[in-house]
């Protein structure tokens, strides 16, 4: 059994609403705990942010919103029901691939107009593939949720089973990039099967082909849009824990944790305030900053970062996909400068996201919003990044290279139309308190990965902290740090 808190548990603080510090207040609270949530900007989300102004609603943080089964999961523990607290669309086309040489393919939730779409492109042999392919990751999914994901790891121990047996066998411990070349031939779709390592913080060329599962996620399982925009997330979830009987503390900045013995006592406010608590959940990114005797990893491999746009304009652009991942040329270049060189990518991959597509109330009439997500090295030079790139200088001319890109790919009168305008740097990052400068935490590298990751209840510090968010077990993604709420508020209620 996993380790649990020891001792009184009735009064319990989370630090953060985010999606993590959400998730576990819903869950604690279903469990009969008394719950604060203390949180220091106005209102909740974390990373989930989101920018209003002029008519345009700008979702600043994650864009992609896939496992719509985990929130309904979460509001459950509370007897809420996900369809009285969010609306929510599946996208029909679920990402365009756009390539450098000017052909697209379409990504479809249903698996035979994908396949349709396959042997349109590139043959009947790759669309044969593709269905083989389909299947195989909706096992490494089933296989990897219950022995990596979806429970406490204490040990490398806990991993022996017959799932993690049956993992090795189908190849989950190769690389993500020669498991792909096994099933296609078409370039095309290689690209379009690993790309999400970097979601991951991995090159695909590194990475472990387990991280396949992550297209699981989005390609096999769906992508939905929340009505409202991401943000309508963690608000669903806040009002839902309000109801509940959560209590809120916004616009609270939390100064230190009061300790007696080996247990924290009380979290202790800016203002002076003291909340007295049993037990004290900590969702914060560096949470060894805040918690007394916690050491950060010793020897940490951070995620790339990104530049990430995001932007009101006053044009309709006709044509265009809710998400587009648009390719550039190069492919192991890009990794390289990345994770290697420490260079913004000279051929950039992006990922564009286009919601008022879907969802008319983000944008005034004949307008859109965009997110323009680029990925960049991150500040920390042992994990390939560098922190010699001034991105105070840099940023604008990145922002414009960007920009034209795009207009070069078919986004054309993008840059004359910006009306609202909001860009993250990795130093941006940075000083919301992000290590090494990147919103993606520590990548998942075998060595961060399941019981070698940070675990949600450390041996070192107090005995009644416990951790959530993307930095622990399991990782970094909307569902990953909603099961990570779920286990922090296991590791208290047992």
């Amino acid at each position: 059994m996993p380790r649990t808190v020891p001792g009184r548990t009735d009064r319990v603080v989370v630090v953060g609403a985010g999606l993590a510090g959400l998730a576990t207040a819903l869950r604690l609270r279903g469990a009969g705990r008394e719950v604060t949530v203390v949180e220091r900007a106005p209102g909740p989300g974390g990373r989930a942010g989101r920018v209003e102004r002029h008519g345009y609603a700008l979702d600043t943080g994650p864009s992609v919103f896939t496992a719509p089964e985990i929130v309904a999961d979460t509001l459950g523990a509370v007897g809420d029901k996900l369809e009285d607290r969010l609306t929510l669309v599946p996208l029909e086309t679920t990402y365009r691939a756009q390539y450098a040489d000017g052909s697209h393919l379409d990504v479809h939730a249903d698996p035979d107009a994908f396949a349709a779409e396959v042997a349109a492109l590139c043959g009947p042999a790759e669309a044969t593939a593709l269905r083989r392919y389909l299947a195989d990751l909706a096992e490494l999914y089933r296989l990897q949720l219950s022995t990596f994901i979806d429970r406490n790891l204490d040990s490398p121990l806990d991993l022996v089973g017959p799932e993690l047996v049956a993992l090795a066998r189908r190849g989950g411990f190769g690389r993500l990039s020669r498991h792909v070349q096994r099933y296609f031939a078409d370039d095309r779709l290689r690209r379009l099967f690993s790309f999400q390592a970097l979601y991951a913080g991995v090159s695909p060329f590194r990475a472990i082909a387990a991280y396949a599962v992550i297209a699981q996620l989005d390609i096999g399982a769906g992508v939905w849009h929340p009505m409202g925009g991401i943000a309508a997330v963690p608000d669903a979830l806040a009002a839902s824990a309000a109801d509940a009987g959560v209590a809120f503390r916004y616009g609270a900045t939390v100064a230190g944790l009061e300790t007696s013995g080996s247990r924290v006592t009380a979290v202790q406010l800016a203002d002076g305030d003291r909340l007295p608590a049993d037990a004290v959940v900590v969702t914060t990114d560096q949470p060894w900053r805040l918690v007394p005797w916690l050491r950060g990893p010793r020897r940490p491999v951070y995620s790339p970062s990104c530049v990430a746009l995001h932007v009101g304009v006053r044009t309709e652009l006709p044509g265009q996909a809710h998400h587009t991942i648009s390719f550039g040329e190069s492919w192991q270049g890009v990794f390289d400068e990345l994770t290697r060189d420490g260079r913004p990518m000279s051929d950039p991959s992006l990922l564009v996201s286009m919601p008022s597509r879907t969802d008319r109330g983000l944008a005034p009439e004949g307008g859109q919003v965009l997110s323009i997500v680029a990925p960049t090295p991150n500040l920390d030079r042992r994990s390939g990044g560098n922190p010699d790139l001034d991105w105070t200088t840099l940023g604008p001319r990145y922002r414009d290279e960007v920009l034209a890109t795009l207009e070069d790919r078919g986004w054309t009168g993008l840059t004359g139309a910006i009306e609202v305008e909001e860009m993250a740097t990795p130093l941006d990052w940075a000083a919301q308190g992000m290590a090494a400068g990147t919103p993606f935490a520590l990548a998942h590298t075998f060595g961060q990965t399941g019981p070698f990751r940070p675990s949600t209840l450390p041996r070192r510090g107090p005995e009644n902290v416990v951790l959530a968010g993307s930095s622990v077990q399991p990782g970094v993604g909307v569902p990953m740090v909603l099961i990570s709420g779920r286990l922090a508020a296991e590791r208290i209620t047992g």
